[in-house]
C-alpha cells in the first residue's frame, strides 16, 4: 500500500462520445496519444511515479482492449506481489438489464468491498481521460496538513472558458466555500481537475447514503461535494501548477498532441525523472527518405517519411508517400498517406488510407478534421 495507506480509482467508463469515430471500438482511456501512448498511460504512470501500489480502474464502455492494456499493470510497475492494477466493469443493472454505473459516485460505491478490503485511509479518485502529469503523493500532504475530508485539484482556467468546466470558489487559505457546475457567469478561474482526495471513513458513510437515495445522480460534482460543503465538511482546493489537458474532443486531442512540438513544453515525454510508461512498440527506427524534408514534427518508431512533412505528429508505423504534403496535422498509428496526397488541419485515424492525389482538410478551417475512413485517389474531404 502506499505512502499514507492511500489507493487509487480511475474513473475509465466514459463513452467519449465527443471524440465521435475513435471510440466507436474502443473506450476512451485507450484511445492513442503523442505517437505511441494511450491517454490512460498518464494517470496509471502517475500512481506509479507517486508511489502508488494498488489501482482500481473502473471501465464500462467497449472495454475490451482496455481491459486488456491494462489489467496486467507490468508496463506500470504494477505487477508485483503487493501492488496491482484491477479492473472493475460495473456489476448492477440498469432498466435495459445491462450492467452499468450510474454516475461517478456510483462507480465507487459498487466497488466498496474492493476499496475495504485494502482497508485504506485515503481514497484518490482520478479521471482516466486526461493528459497530465502530476506528483499525487504532494497533494497527500496537502490533504493531511489541511485536516482536509476532501482535496480537490483545480487549475487556473482562461476566465472566458470557465463556464465550461465545474468551479471551485475559495477563500484566502484554500478552503472551498463554493462549487459551481459549469456556470454561465463564474466566479472564480479555479476549475475541477476531476482529481479528488478523500478520507475514505467519512467518503465511505456519504456513498452508502447515496445509494439509498432515490433522488441522487449518485455523481461527485451534482451530489457528493455539494452535500459535504452543506454539511459544512473541510474541502480544500489544491492548486496544481503544469500541464493538464481534457481531451474529450477532436480538437482538444489534436491541440494536446500539437503541445508536443512546443519548445519548452511542459508535456515533456522524455522527461525521465517522471516517466510516462506505456507498451513497448516492437518496430523498426523511423525512416526518413532522401527526398523527404521534415520541418517541426514529433515522430515515433516505424514511421516512413518520402514526402513533406511540417508542424505534425505522426504515430507509430504511419507512412507518409513520395510528394505527399502534411502540415498542422496528426497521423495515428498506421495511417497512410498516398504520394501527392495533401493533409492540412486534419486528425487521420488509425490504419485509414488517403488515396494517391487525395486532398484532405484545409487551412482555413475553424476546427479540425477527423478523418475515419479511407479516401480514393484524387478524392477530396473537407468534412
Amino acid at each position: 500500500m502506499a505512502k499514507n495507506n492511500m489507493l487509487a480509482m480511475v474513473l475509465a467508463g466514459g463513452r467519449g462520445s465527443r471524440l465521435k469515430d475513435l471510440t466507436n471500438k474502443v473506450a476512451k482511456p485507450a484511445v492513442a496519444f503523442g505517437g505511441k501512448y494511450k491517454i490512460i498511460d498518464f494517470p496509471l504512470s502517475n500512481c506509479a511515479n507517486s508511489g502508488i501500489d494498488i489501482v482500481g480502474v473502473l471501465t464500462q464502455y467497449e472495454s475490451i482492449l482496455l481491459n486488456s492494456y491494462a489489467g496486467a499493470g507490468r508496463i506500470w510497475g504494477l505487477d508485483s506481489k503487493d501492488s496491482g492494477v484491477f479492473i472493475l466493469p460495473p456489476r448492477e443493472k440498469a432498466d435495459s438489464g445491462l450492467n452499468v454505473y450510474r454516475g461517478t459516485a456510483d462507480a465507487i460505491s459498487q466497488n466498496i468491498d474492493f476499496i475495504d478490503s485494502y482497508e485504506p485511509e485515503y481514497l484518490l479518485i482520478l479521471s482516466g481521460d486526461h493528459i497530465y502529469k502530476m506528483n499525487y503523493d504532494k497533494m497527500l500532504d496537502d490533504h493531511i496538513a489541511n485536516k482536509a475530508d476532501a482535496t480537490i485539484a483545480v487549475i487556473e482556467v482562461p476566465k472566458k472558458e470557465a463556464s465550461r468546466f465545474g468551479i471551485m470558489n475559495t477563500a484566502n487559505d484554500g478552503r472551498i466555500i463554493e462549487f459551481e457546475e459549469k456556470p454561465a457567469h463564474p466566479k472564480s478561474n479555479l476549475a475541477s481537475m476531476g482529481i479528488y482526495i478523500f478520507s475514505w471513513k467519512q467518503l465511505r458513510k456519504m456513498l452508502v447514503a447515496d445509494m439509498n437515495s432515490k433522488t441522487s445522480n449518485h455523481d461527485f460534482g451534482k451530489d457528493i461535494i455539494p452535500t459535504m460543503l452543506n454539511d459544512g465538511k473541510a474541502l480544500y482546493a489544491y492548486k496544481f501548477k503544469g500541464y493538464w489537458k481534457d481531451v474529450g474532443t477532436i480538437d482538444s486531442l489534436w491541440e494536446a498532441n500539437m503541445d508536443l512540438l512546443e519548445e519548452g513544453s511542459e508535456l515533456n515525454l522524455g522527461d525521465n525523472s517522471w516517466k510516462i510508461y506505456t507498451e513497448d512498440a516492437t518496430e523498426l527506427p523511423q525512416f526518413i527518405g532522401e527526398d523527404a524534408e521534415v520541418k517541426c514534427a514529433y515522430i515515433t518508431q516505424g514511421v516512413q517519411v518520402h514526402g513533406k512533412v511540417e508542424h505534425s505528429v505522426l504515430f507509430t508505423s504511419s507512412i507518409v508517400g513520395a510528394g505527399a504534403k502534411v502540415k498542422d496535422s496528426v497521423l495515428m498509428t498506421g495511417a497512410v498517406v498516398g504520394e501527392g496526397a495533401k493533409v492540412t488541419r486534419a486528425l487521420v485515424a488509425d490504419g485509414v488510407k488517403i488515396g494517391d492525389g487525395a486532398v484532405v482538410g484545409s487551412a482555413k478551417s475553424d476546427n479540425i478534421l477527423l478523418v475515419a475512413h479511407d479516401i480514393e485517389e484524387g478524392g477530396k474531404y473537407y468534412g
